[in-house]
């Protein structure tokens, strides 16, 4: 099988050419990350991408990992402005099989191609065989799901969109961020204050808080994280709160699923944000749950510093339907 897999994100997309042999083993013959925003359609990105591979055979098999609520192999992506039909695709590109999955579901895939070189323990408690197992993360969006073993020990992957869920406050600076954002989007769900996108809103509350003048242009991640290495103490005081935000969000998962098998954090953001993720004040946040402190503090949590995750969950799934 020729396979063009692929994890389609809101800021960037990673696209793998591997070829299937008869013997079982897969052999890459192409690799390429590439800007989102610069094409105006995801077949214009594979078009592209097949143009770069220059190989002498054409595709047989298609599979994207894609951010957004799917129905019947159709999405609108969230965080994108990209529509996608896997029929029409595979017609417009020549691909006789075309097929769209979560990309968290395919980040969930990915997780069992991962090594112990591969992760980091936040948490490190007993992993419980066979266990619920769930990953969650931020990147440019907020994304969530789960695991699940079958009769044959072999786990089945989930899809939510739990990152659109009510964001709740839990303390009197999340109920006044809360009805800072209000007044901007109406509806505030947990995307709006963990993810690479509630970076800018992040900061600029921040500066409201304590009377300080923003800088003009947006500030993403990066930018937040450069300003706090100089001494700029706003960007500080946003960098304390979202992880306050991530921290608290991870504990909400581990009550939401039990994953005693392993939550696992991912995507871009958490690798860059490593050290502060392996602080005390991360797991400080995720463990403040009242009666049900104890439930966090017995789940095991992993921080994933494997850049091409996605990818692999996507060849992986693309290969586990053949």
């Amino acid at each position: 099988m020729e396979l063009i897999a692929g994890d389609i994100g809101g800021t960037k997309s990673w696209l793998a050419w591997v070829t299937g042999e008869a013997d079982g083993v897969q052999r890459l013959r192409f690799e390429q990350v590439y800007a989102s925003a610069a094409f105006a359609t995801a077949d214009d990105l594979i078009r592209q991408f097949i143009a770069d591979a220059g190989l002498a055979t054409g595709p047989d098999c298609l599979l994207l990992a894609l951010p957004g609520p799917m129905h019947a192999q159709h999405v609108t992506l969230t965080n994108l402005d990209w529509t996608l039909e896997a029929a029409d695709m595979g017609a417009s590109l020549g691909i006789p099989r075309v097929r769209f999955i979560n990309d968290f579901q395919a980040a969930a895939a990915g997780v069992a191609t991962l090594t112990a070189a591969d992760v980091v323990a936040i948490n490190p408690q007993p992993v419980e065989p066979e266990g619920v197992c769930a990953i969650t993360g931020a990147g440019t969006g907020l994304g969530l799901a789960f695991m699940l073993a079958g009769e044959s020990g072999r786990y089945r992957d989930f899809a939510s969109e739990a990152g659109h869920i009510d964001f709740a406050p839990a303390n009197a600076t999340q109920a006044r961020l809360l009805e800072w954002l209000r007044a901007s989007h109406g509806h505030v769900s947990w995307e709006r204050v963990v993810s690479g996108l509630a970076m800018n809103a992040l900061y600029r509350f921040m500066c409201a808080e304590q009377n300080a003048v923003p800088c003009d242009e947006p500030v993403d991640g990066a930018v937040l994280v450069a300003r706090a290495e100089s001494g700029d103490p706003v960007a500080g005081a946003a960098l304390d709160l979202f992880i306050d935000l991530y921290g608290a969000w991870v504990g909400n998962v581990a009550l939401l699923l039990q994953p005693r098998g392993g939550l696992y954090v991912a995507g871009g953001i958490g690798v860059h944000l490593q050290a502060r993720i392996q602080s005390a004040r991360f797991m400080a946040a995720a463990t403040d749950k009242g009666r049900m402190r104890g439930v966090v503090e017995r789940t095991p949590i992993f921080l994933i510093t494997h850049h091409r995750l996605g990818v692999q969950g996507a060849i992986a799934t693309a290969f586990s339907l053949t």
